[in-house]
Protein backbone atom coordinates (compact mmCIF):
# COMPACT_ATOMS: atom_id res chain seq x y z
CA UNK A 1 0.00 0.00 0.00
CA UNK A 2 1.24 3.48 -0.87
CA UNK A 3 -0.23 5.26 2.12
CA UNK A 4 -1.77 4.58 5.51
CA UNK A 5 -4.32 6.53 7.48
CA UNK A 6 -6.88 6.18 10.26
CA UNK A 7 -10.30 5.02 9.16
CA UNK A 8 -13.31 7.14 10.13
CA UNK A 9 -16.20 5.91 12.21
CA UNK A 10 -18.17 3.56 9.99
CA UNK A 11 -21.33 5.46 10.86
CA UNK A 12 -19.97 8.35 8.85
CA UNK A 13 -19.71 6.34 5.63
CA UNK A 14 -22.18 7.60 3.10
CA UNK A 15 -22.59 10.88 4.98
CA UNK A 16 -21.63 12.91 1.93
CA UNK A 17 -24.67 15.03 1.15
CA UNK A 18 -25.47 17.29 -1.73
CA UNK A 19 -28.40 19.64 -2.10
CA UNK A 20 -29.35 22.71 -4.04
CA UNK A 21 -30.33 24.32 -0.73
CA UNK A 22 -27.47 23.15 1.48
CA UNK A 23 -23.69 23.39 0.97
CA UNK A 24 -21.68 20.24 0.33
CA UNK A 25 -20.52 18.65 3.58
CA UNK A 26 -17.89 15.94 3.33
CA UNK A 27 -15.23 14.41 5.50
CA UNK A 28 -12.07 13.29 3.65
CA UNK A 29 -11.85 10.03 5.55
CA UNK A 30 -15.54 9.38 4.91
CA UNK A 31 -15.15 9.93 1.18
CA UNK A 32 -12.13 7.64 1.01
CA UNK A 33 -13.93 4.87 2.89
CA UNK A 34 -17.01 5.18 0.71
CA UNK A 35 -15.17 5.04 -2.59
CA UNK A 36 -12.63 2.47 -1.39
CA UNK A 37 -15.51 0.15 -0.60
CA UNK A 38 -16.79 0.51 -4.17
CA UNK A 39 -13.35 -0.24 -5.61
CA UNK A 40 -12.86 -3.23 -3.33
CA UNK A 41 -16.16 -4.70 -4.51
CA UNK A 42 -14.83 -4.35 -8.08
CA UNK A 43 -11.86 -6.58 -7.19
CA UNK A 44 -9.26 -3.84 -6.92
CA UNK A 45 -6.39 -3.89 -4.41
CA UNK A 46 -4.91 -0.97 -2.42
CA UNK A 47 -8.19 0.89 -2.77
CA UNK A 48 -7.66 3.44 0.01
CA UNK A 49 -4.36 4.50 -1.56
CA UNK A 50 -6.05 4.83 -4.95
CA UNK A 51 -8.78 6.98 -3.45
CA UNK A 52 -6.22 9.27 -1.90
CA UNK A 53 -4.53 9.63 -5.29
CA UNK A 54 -7.85 10.45 -6.91
CA UNK A 55 -8.74 13.10 -4.35
CA UNK A 56 -5.25 14.62 -4.50
CA UNK A 57 -5.51 14.80 -8.29
CA UNK A 58 -8.97 16.35 -8.39
CA UNK A 59 -8.36 18.82 -5.55
CA UNK A 60 -4.80 19.55 -6.77
CA UNK A 61 -3.17 19.04 -3.39
CA UNK A 62 -0.55 16.71 -1.96
CA UNK A 63 -1.45 14.07 0.63
CA UNK A 64 -0.64 16.26 3.64
CA UNK A 65 -2.81 19.12 2.42
CA UNK A 66 -5.54 16.68 1.43
CA UNK A 67 -6.14 16.02 5.13
CA UNK A 68 -5.34 19.56 6.32
CA UNK A 69 -7.33 21.58 3.79
CA UNK A 70 -9.03 19.17 1.42
CA UNK A 71 -12.50 19.51 2.90
CA UNK A 72 -12.57 23.23 2.14
CA UNK A 73 -11.96 22.46 -1.54
CA UNK A 74 -14.77 19.96 -1.98
CA UNK A 75 -17.76 21.24 -3.90
CA UNK A 76 -20.35 19.84 -6.30
CA UNK A 77 -17.94 20.11 -9.21
CA UNK A 78 -15.16 18.26 -7.37
CA UNK A 79 -17.49 15.48 -6.25
CA UNK A 80 -18.77 15.05 -9.81
CA UNK A 81 -15.19 14.67 -11.06
CA UNK A 82 -14.33 12.19 -8.33
CA UNK A 83 -17.40 10.07 -8.99
CA UNK A 84 -16.70 10.10 -12.73
CA UNK A 85 -13.20 8.75 -12.06
CA UNK A 86 -14.54 6.10 -9.68
CA UNK A 87 -17.12 4.99 -12.25
CA UNK A 88 -14.34 4.37 -14.77
CA UNK A 89 -12.06 2.69 -12.27
CA UNK A 90 -14.66 0.16 -11.08
CA UNK A 91 -14.74 -1.07 -14.68
CA UNK A 92 -11.06 -1.93 -14.12
CA UNK A 93 -9.73 0.78 -16.40
CA UNK A 94 -6.23 1.71 -15.14
CA UNK A 95 -6.18 4.65 -12.77
CA UNK A 96 -2.97 5.92 -14.39
CA UNK A 97 -4.73 6.33 -17.74
CA UNK A 98 -7.75 7.94 -16.11
CA UNK A 99 -5.60 10.50 -14.30
CA UNK A 100 -3.07 10.79 -17.12
CA UNK A 101 -0.16 10.29 -14.76
CA UNK A 102 2.01 7.58 -13.22
CA UNK A 103 4.70 7.79 -10.54
CA UNK A 104 8.10 6.25 -11.24
CA UNK A 105 11.35 6.61 -9.28
CA UNK A 106 9.85 9.49 -7.28
CA UNK A 107 8.73 11.46 -10.32
CA UNK A 108 5.34 11.99 -11.93
CA UNK A 109 5.10 11.05 -15.63
CA UNK A 110 2.37 11.66 -18.16
CA UNK A 111 0.90 8.47 -19.63
CA UNK A 112 -1.86 7.66 -22.08
CA UNK A 113 -3.08 4.58 -23.96
CA UNK A 114 -0.19 4.72 -26.43
CA UNK A 115 2.36 3.67 -23.79
CA UNK A 116 2.70 0.92 -21.21
CA UNK A 117 2.13 2.02 -17.62
CA UNK A 118 5.50 2.01 -15.77
CA UNK A 119 5.91 -0.70 -13.13
CA UNK A 120 8.00 -0.92 -9.93
CA UNK A 121 9.98 -3.79 -11.45
CA UNK A 122 11.44 -1.41 -14.03
CA UNK A 123 12.75 0.77 -11.21
CA UNK A 124 15.04 -2.16 -10.37
CA UNK A 125 16.46 -1.96 -13.89
CA UNK A 126 17.18 1.74 -13.42
CA UNK A 127 18.85 1.11 -10.06
CA UNK A 128 21.09 -1.54 -11.61
CA UNK A 129 22.07 0.81 -14.45
CA UNK A 130 22.80 3.70 -12.09
CA UNK A 131 24.79 1.46 -9.79
CA UNK A 132 26.89 0.15 -12.68
CA UNK A 133 27.79 3.65 -13.90
CA UNK A 134 28.58 4.94 -10.42
CA UNK A 135 30.63 1.90 -9.40
CA UNK A 136 32.64 1.98 -12.60
CA UNK A 137 32.88 5.77 -12.42
CA UNK A 138 31.98 6.08 -16.06
CA UNK A 139 32.33 9.67 -17.21
CA UNK A 140 29.57 10.77 -19.58
CA UNK A 141 28.12 7.28 -20.06
CA UNK A 142 26.58 6.53 -23.45
CA UNK A 143 23.27 4.74 -22.91
CA UNK A 144 20.77 3.19 -25.30
CA UNK A 145 17.13 2.72 -24.23
CA UNK A 146 15.46 0.21 -26.57
CA UNK A 147 11.67 0.56 -26.66
CA UNK A 148 11.52 3.70 -24.56
CA UNK A 149 7.72 3.95 -24.31
CA UNK A 150 6.85 6.79 -21.94
CA UNK A 151 10.56 7.53 -21.53
CA UNK A 152 10.77 6.71 -17.83
CA UNK A 153 14.08 4.81 -18.11
CA UNK A 154 15.84 7.45 -20.19
CA UNK A 155 14.51 10.36 -18.18
CA UNK A 156 15.27 8.72 -14.83
CA UNK A 157 18.87 8.00 -15.84
CA UNK A 158 19.29 11.51 -17.21
CA UNK A 159 18.15 12.90 -13.85
CA UNK A 160 20.27 10.53 -11.77
CA UNK A 161 23.48 10.42 -13.81
CA UNK A 162 25.30 13.66 -14.50
CA UNK A 163 26.34 14.16 -18.13
CA UNK A 164 24.75 10.92 -19.38
CA UNK A 165 24.42 10.78 -23.16
CA UNK A 166 21.21 8.90 -23.87
CA UNK A 167 19.63 7.64 -27.08
CA UNK A 168 16.05 6.39 -26.79
CA UNK A 169 14.31 4.52 -29.60
CA UNK A 170 10.78 3.24 -30.13
CA UNK A 171 8.82 1.94 -33.10
CA UNK A 172 5.75 3.96 -32.07
CA UNK A 173 5.56 7.62 -33.04
CA UNK A 174 2.79 8.11 -30.46
CA UNK A 175 4.97 6.65 -27.70
CA UNK A 176 7.84 8.92 -28.68
CA UNK A 177 5.55 11.94 -28.42
CA UNK A 178 4.66 10.92 -24.85
CA UNK A 179 8.34 10.43 -24.00
CA UNK A 180 9.24 13.81 -25.46
CA UNK A 181 6.43 15.44 -23.49
CA UNK A 182 7.74 13.94 -20.26
CA UNK A 183 11.28 15.04 -21.05
CA UNK A 184 10.08 18.57 -21.78
CA UNK A 185 8.20 18.72 -18.47
CA UNK A 186 11.51 18.15 -16.69
CA UNK A 187 13.45 20.44 -19.06
CA UNK A 188 15.40 17.47 -20.45
CA UNK A 189 14.26 17.56 -24.07
CA UNK A 190 17.72 18.63 -25.27
CA UNK A 191 19.55 15.98 -23.24
CA UNK A 192 17.94 12.86 -24.73
CA UNK A 193 18.05 11.85 -28.37
CA UNK A 194 14.64 10.35 -29.14
CA UNK A 195 14.44 8.46 -32.42
CA UNK A 196 11.89 6.31 -34.23
CA UNK A 197 13.38 2.88 -34.86
CA UNK A 198 12.28 -0.73 -34.77
CA UNK A 199 14.74 -1.63 -32.04
CA UNK A 200 18.27 -1.44 -33.56
CA UNK A 201 17.11 -1.04 -37.16
CA UNK A 202 17.86 2.68 -37.66
CA UNK A 203 20.98 2.85 -35.48
CA UNK A 204 24.38 3.43 -37.00
CA UNK A 205 26.60 0.42 -36.29
CA UNK A 206 29.47 2.73 -35.42
CA UNK A 207 27.54 3.78 -32.31
CA UNK A 208 28.81 2.12 -29.14
CA UNK A 209 27.09 2.28 -25.76
CA UNK A 210 28.29 1.67 -22.22
CA UNK A 211 24.80 0.49 -21.37
CA UNK A 212 22.04 -0.98 -23.50
CA UNK A 213 18.78 -1.10 -21.56
CA UNK A 214 15.31 -2.36 -22.30
CA UNK A 215 12.00 -3.23 -20.72
CA UNK A 216 10.88 -5.41 -23.64
CA UNK A 217 7.54 -7.14 -24.10
CA UNK A 218 7.75 -10.62 -22.59
CA UNK A 219 4.23 -11.90 -21.93
CA UNK A 220 3.25 -14.99 -23.96
CA UNK A 221 0.15 -15.07 -26.11
CA UNK A 222 -1.31 -17.70 -23.77
CA UNK A 223 -0.55 -15.64 -20.64
CA UNK A 224 -2.18 -12.61 -22.24
CA UNK A 225 -5.56 -14.34 -22.14
CA UNK A 226 -5.52 -14.39 -18.34
CA UNK A 227 -3.86 -11.10 -17.37
CA UNK A 228 -5.92 -8.58 -15.33
CA UNK A 229 -8.05 -6.03 -17.23
CA UNK A 230 -5.63 -3.28 -16.24
CA UNK A 231 -2.78 -5.04 -18.06
CA UNK A 232 -4.90 -5.58 -21.16
CA UNK A 233 -5.36 -1.81 -21.32
CA UNK A 234 -1.64 -1.47 -22.10
CA UNK A 235 -0.73 -1.48 -25.82
CA UNK A 236 -0.48 -5.17 -26.70
CA UNK A 237 2.68 -4.56 -28.74
CA UNK A 238 4.38 -3.32 -25.57
CA UNK A 239 3.66 -6.40 -23.45
CA UNK A 240 3.36 -9.54 -25.64
CA UNK A 241 6.13 -11.20 -27.62
CA UNK A 242 5.24 -14.47 -29.31
CA UNK A 243 4.33 -17.93 -28.09
CA UNK A 244 7.07 -18.07 -25.44
CA UNK A 245 7.34 -14.33 -24.77
CA UNK A 246 10.96 -14.21 -25.96
CA UNK A 247 10.71 -12.94 -29.55
CA UNK A 248 11.87 -9.41 -28.68
CA UNK A 249 14.45 -10.61 -26.18
CA UNK A 250 15.98 -12.84 -28.86
CA UNK A 251 16.47 -9.77 -31.06
CA UNK A 252 18.18 -7.98 -28.18
CA UNK A 253 20.47 -10.94 -27.55
CA UNK A 254 21.33 -11.16 -31.25
CA UNK A 255 21.82 -7.47 -32.04
CA UNK A 256 22.90 -5.71 -28.83
CA UNK A 257 26.53 -6.96 -28.75
CA UNK A 258 27.20 -5.10 -32.03
CA UNK A 259 26.48 -1.81 -30.28
CA UNK A 260 28.15 -2.46 -26.93
CA UNK A 261 31.27 -0.55 -25.93
CA UNK A 262 34.22 -2.27 -24.29
CA UNK A 263 33.39 -3.23 -20.68
CA UNK A 264 29.77 -2.25 -21.29
CA UNK A 265 26.66 -4.06 -20.10
CA UNK A 266 23.35 -5.15 -21.57
CA UNK A 267 20.47 -5.05 -19.07
CA UNK A 268 16.84 -5.91 -19.64
CA UNK A 269 13.73 -6.96 -17.76
CA UNK A 270 12.33 -10.49 -18.11
CA UNK A 271 9.16 -12.34 -17.23
CA UNK A 272 8.37 -15.06 -14.75
CA UNK A 273 10.17 -18.38 -15.41
CA UNK A 274 12.14 -17.05 -18.41
CA UNK A 275 15.62 -16.88 -16.87
CA UNK A 276 16.55 -20.52 -17.57
CA UNK A 277 15.69 -20.32 -21.27
CA UNK A 278 17.51 -16.99 -21.62
CA UNK A 279 20.57 -18.43 -19.88
CA UNK A 280 20.61 -21.28 -22.38
CA UNK A 281 20.50 -18.85 -25.32
CA UNK A 282 23.31 -16.76 -23.82
CA UNK A 283 25.50 -19.79 -23.08
CA UNK A 284 25.21 -20.90 -26.69
CA UNK A 285 26.45 -17.51 -27.97
CA UNK A 286 30.25 -17.20 -27.79
CA UNK A 287 30.11 -13.41 -27.78
CA UNK A 288 28.87 -13.36 -24.19
CA UNK A 289 31.21 -13.96 -21.27
CA UNK A 290 28.96 -13.45 -18.22
CA UNK A 291 25.34 -13.38 -17.14
CA UNK A 292 23.85 -12.19 -13.85
CA UNK A 293 20.20 -12.21 -12.87
CA UNK A 294 18.65 -9.93 -10.25
CA UNK A 295 15.51 -10.85 -8.36
CA UNK A 296 12.68 -8.44 -7.65
CA UNK A 297 11.01 -7.86 -4.28
CA UNK A 298 8.88 -10.96 -4.81
CA UNK A 299 12.00 -13.11 -5.25
CA UNK A 300 11.30 -13.54 -8.97
CA UNK A 301 14.14 -13.45 -11.52
CA UNK A 302 13.60 -10.05 -13.10
CA UNK A 303 16.71 -8.32 -14.51
CA UNK A 304 19.30 -9.92 -16.80
CA UNK A 305 22.78 -8.33 -16.90
CA UNK A 306 25.18 -9.40 -19.65
CA UNK A 307 28.78 -8.64 -20.60
CA UNK A 308 30.51 -9.48 -23.87
CA UNK A 309 33.99 -10.32 -25.12
CA UNK A 310 35.58 -7.30 -26.78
Amino acid sequence: MLFSFSKPNTAEVGAISRSDKNPVKAHIGTMISKYAHQLTEAGIDCTEAECELILCNVLEVDRLNLYLHGESLIDEKAIAKIENIISKRIRRYPLQYILGESWFYGRCFYVDESVMIPTPETELLCKAAIGFCETRRIQRPHILDVGTGSGVISITLTCELADANITAVDISEQALEVAKKNAKTLALEKKINFSKSDMFEKLNKTMKFDLILSNPPYITEEEYKTVPPEVKADPKIAITSGTDGLDTIRVILEKAPDYLAENGRIMFEIGHKQSEKISQIVESDSRYNSISILKDLNDIDRIVILSCHK
